[in-house]
């Protein structure tokens, strides 16, 4: 069974949701009645595709022009970091840096394709880490080689990648598919290519419909 995430490393319920589908893939992983493998894949969406290249913007800045002023930004802020806590994150929302994520997607793409297993997990997860947590600024050249360099991959190739157009006809291909497919919300759970599960779900939701989709497989 192949799940392929579509989701954007700037998208809070994506970092919530990445927490609770592993949840659920963890409750499957001990149930000794459940035998289907599961690999994972992250595409690409982009929640501000026209954001300038190279530049960043504060987040609450952001959320206030959005979602109707700075009292309104804050409150979202705060209750994200809430939903977030309770998942074992760390939001610092009020450092966070939003900036285009097009590069971002092509090294995910070149971690999937030409890193070890586990690389492009291990990168997405840096990434939302690095947006969330850490205040960096993930539309920077030099951030993105140190956070590939800490997730097993090569940098000077990693950098390679992003000086070049490595990835680029593939993540704009990815990203016209899921337009195509009326994803227009993320994150997505698409499942093999047949199903899918809209939003961050609880881990009883996820482990519900994955069982039930193995057991249709099996039925079939």
């Amino acid at each position: 069974m192949v799940v392929e995430v579509w989701s954007d490393v700037v998208c809070p319920w994506c970092y919530i949701g990445k927490r609770r589908f592993a949840k659920a893939l963890d409750q499957l992983a001990t149930d000794p009645t459940f035998d289907t493998p599961i690999e994972v894949v992250y595409r690409p969406y982009q929640l501000d595709p026209k954001a300038p290249p190279g530049t960043s913007m504060p987040a609450p800045e952001m959320y206030a022009r959005k979602f109707g002023g700075p009292e309104r930004a804050a409150a979202i802020i705060e209750h994200l970091s809430a939903v977030a806590a309770e998942e074992g994150l760390e939001f610092h929302l009020d450092r966070a840096k939003r900036a285009n994520t097009r590069d971002a997607h092509r090294l995910l793409w070149w971690a999937e394709h030409h890193g070890p297993p586990g690389a492009q997990a291990e990168l997405k997860e840096r990434l939302l880490s690095a947006y969330f947590t850490r205040g960096l600024h993930i539309g920077d050249t030099n951030v993105l080689v140190a956070e590939a360099a800490a997730a097993g991959l090569d940098a000077d190739e990693a950098r390679h990648v992003l000086d070049s157009d490595v990835g680029r006809v593939e993540v704009e291909a990815y990203l016209a598919e899921a337009a195509g497919a009326g994803i227009t919300a993320v994150p997505t759970y698409v499942i093999d290519r047949r199903w899918s599960i809209p939003g961050a779900q609880d881990p009883d939701v996820f482990v519900t419909v994955l069982r039930r989709l193995a057991a249709r497989d099996r039925d079939a």
